[in-house]
């Protein structure tokens, strides 16, 4: 059975934009829980400013202790520029992420320099990194369609990829930032990219803006790509789309992969606990599309076991 790989980009990418303050111990049992479940990589923290992001501000007391608690986890962090790159190597960091958006406006809007700038400082915290020995990680992000210009063009996310991958990027994450992409379009650009950026470094990061997350994710798999970002109970979503239904669920994501005779490694009961954990941290209900019926699985099966414990060991063999 052939094997995909899922981040789980929850703990960063989903916790970052929640109003509900989220400590480092319940940080920390939701990526207990996530390995407890069987997944083997997670996008931990960011290393931004805590006054940007407040709800990163613990990343430097995090990475030690995920560090100390799973020590086989891979764990990657996000960093902005070479500040940040300092400071999660100096918390112990082993990989770490740049964000480089695919539009001039983006780029202008979120860290306020234009796309050349972003793009050489991303280049310079990728070799930096390498140095350091770090595995690395680069977002291409509004890599459809940006909420300021509209269609992302094609060309320009093949020439930032390839200078990600040229400046030492282990692996090129295509990010559908505001949830606005199509299967077709998947199609297409994972097609293209596979001529600029070998198939095996390839990664994808859908939203589910749209209803789309999933079948976007099954075209990516078509098109031959085997590396996912998806998030546990869809946490998340893109501040720059209103009513933005948050990232592609793990969940629905191992579901679709499993059921199509694909392996994870992940098993969704594991992922129903973790939900369950994040649902009275953030005070919310949470699941990706698949929610109802995993939830109907989960009391049948409870049921069933319940059922089967109160047979007497004399009605069991009568």
């Amino acid at each position: 059975m052939e094997q995909i790989h899922i981040t789980d980009v929850s703990p960063r990418d989903g916790l970052q934009n929640q109003q509900i303050a989220v400590s480092t111990d319940a940080k920390l049992r939701l990526i207990e829980l996530l390995v407890r479940a069987g997944v083997r990589s997670v996008e931990a923290t960011s290393f931004v400013s805590p006054r940007a992001v407040p709800q990163m501000a613990d990343a430097a007391d995090l990475v030690p202790r995920i560090r100390a608690a799973v020590p086989g986890l891979r764990t990657s962090v996000l960093v902005p520029n070479l500040k940040g790159l300092e400071r999660a190597h100096a918390a112990g960091a082993q990989e770490i992420a740049v964000v480089l958006s695919a539009t001039e406006t983006m780029n202008s809007k979120n860290i306020n320099m234009g796309l050349d700038a972003a793009t050489g400082v991303s280049e310079q915290t990728l070799h930096a990194a390498h140095a350091l020995g770090l595995r690395t990680r680069a977002y291409v992000a509004v890599a459809f369609d940006c909420p300021f210009e509209g269609e992302t063009p094609l060309v320009t996310v093949l020439r930032l990829a390839a200078r990600m991958q040229a400046a030492g990027a282990g692996e090129i994450v295509i990010a559908d930032t505001i949830g606005s992409a199509s299967p077709g379009q998947v199609k297409e650009r994972m097609r293209a990219l596979t001529g600029v950026v070998p198939l095996q470094q390839l990664a994808v990061h859908f939203h589910d803006t749209r209803g789309m997350g999933a079948a976007n994710a099954w075209a990516a798999l078509e098109a031959g790509v085997r590396r996912f970002d998806a998030s546990v109970g869809g946490i998340g979503g893109c501040p720059f789309a209103p009513g933005a239904a948050g990232n592609l669920a793990t969940e629905d994501l191992v579901l679709l992969a499993e059921r199509s005779g694909f392996s994870t490694g992940i098993a969704l009961p594991g992922l129903l606990a973790a939900i369950d954990f994040a649902e009275a941290t953030l005070q919310r209900a949470l699941g990706g599309r698949s929610i109802a019926w995993l939830r109907r699985e989960q009391a049948r099966a409870q049921g069933a076991s319940a059922a089967a414990a109160t047979i007497t060991p004399e009605a069991a063999t009568a």
